[in-house]
C-alpha cells in the first residue's frame, strides 16, 4: 500500500498498486499496466476519428502500432537500463525484469518512432503524417499515463511549499507533484494542437515539431524539479532535460524548414 496525502488541500489517499488478482493464476494485474493501456485506447479511438474525418483508413494505426508498441517498450526499458548501468553490473540478467520498473518515456518514444520510420520505408508511406499522428497519440497517452506514477507514489519531485504540495509515504518532507504538472502540461498542449488544427490544415510535420518542442519545453522545468532523475555518468547533467533541449532545437529547426518549404511552393 501506498499512502498519498495532500495536507495543504486535506486529502489523503492509501493506494494498492494491484488492481486485482487473475483467480486461479495468482497473476497480479496492477493499476500502473491499466492506465497505461486506457491511455493507448483513448488515443487510438481518438486518431481513428481523426482519420476517418481526414479520409483515411484508421486501420494504418493499428498496422504501425503493432511494430512500434513492442519497439517503445524496448526503447524505455533499455533507455533507462543504460543510465542506470551501475545498478544492473552485478545482475545483468536483471535488466530484462521489466516488471519490477524502470522505464523512461522518452526511450519509448524514440523506440516507436524508429519502427515508425522503418515500417514507412517499408511499405512506402509518408512518415511525417505518422508522426504527426503520434504527436497527438503521445500527448493523450502521456498526460493519462502518468497517473499511473501517482498510484505507485512515484516520479514525484524535491521540496514544495505550495498549497498542492503532496507527502508520499516514506518521505520525510512534502514534494512537488511533478507527476500531475506533467500530466496537466500534456493535455494542455494536446488542446492547442487539437484546435491549431480545426482551424487550419497545416503541412505534414507540422504537429510533430510543434509536440517536440511543446513537450520539450514542459519537461525541461519540470524535471529540474525532479528528484529521481537519471543523470550523465559521472556529471550533474540530468540525462532528460538534455534530452529535452534537443527536442526544442530539432522541433525549431523542423519548423524552420517547413516554413522554407512552404514559401517556395506559394
Amino acid at each position: 500500500m501506498t499512502t498519498v496525502s495532500f495536507p495543504g488541500l486535506g486529502w489523503e489517499l492509501e493506494m494498492n498498486r494491484v488492481a486485482f488478482t487473475v483467480p486461479g493464476l495468482g497473476i497480479q494485474v496492477h493499476w500502473y499496466g491499466l492506465i497505461i493501456t486506457f491511455g493507448m485506447v483513448l488515443a487510438y479511438l481518438y486518431l481513428s476519428r481523426r482519420e476517418k474525418k481526414q479520409g483515411r483508413n484508421p486501420d494504418d494505426i493499428i498496422d504501425v502500432a503493432l511494430y512500434a508498441l513492442p519497439c517503445a517498450i524496448i526503447g524505455a526499458r533499455a533507455y533507462y537500463v543504460f543510465f542506470r548501468w551501475e545498478s544492473y553490473r552485478g545482475e545483468p540478467l536483471d535488466a530484462f525484469k521489466i516488471w519490477e520498473g524502470g522505464l523512461a518515456i522518452y526511450g519509448g518514444i524514440i523506440g516507436a518512432l524508429l519502427a515508425a520510420l522503418i515500417y514507412c520505408l517499408i511499405k512506402k508511406h509518408p512518415f511525417l503524417r505518422y508522426a504527426d499522428m503520434a504527436a497527438f497519440g503521445l500527448l493523450i497517452g502521456q498526460s493519462i499515463g502518468r497517473w499511473g506514477n501517482f498510484v505507485n507514489g512515484e516520479a514525484y519531485g524535491g521540496p514544495c511549499t505550495m498549497p498542492w504540495r503532496m507527502v508520499v509515504s516514506g518521505e520525510a518532507y512534502p514534494v512537488h507533484p511533478t507527476f500531475l504538472y506533467e500530466s496537466l502540461w500534456n493535455l494542455c498542449l494536446f488542446l492547442i494542437l487539437h484546435f491549431v488544427e480545426k482551424k487550419k490544415r497545416r503541412k505534414q510535420g507540422f504537429f510533430f515539431c510543434l509536440y517536440l518542442m511543446g513537450y520539450g519545453l514542459g519537461r525541461v522545468w519540470i524535471e529540474a524539479l525532479r528528484s529521481d532523475s537519471l543523470y550523465l555518468a559521472g556529471s550533474a547533467v540530468k540525462v532528460s532535460q538534455l534530452v529535452a533541449l534537443l527536442s526544442i532545437v530539432i522541433g525549431a529547426v523542423g519548423l524552420w524548414l517547413l516554413s522554407k518549404k512552404t514559401k517556395k511552393l506559394s
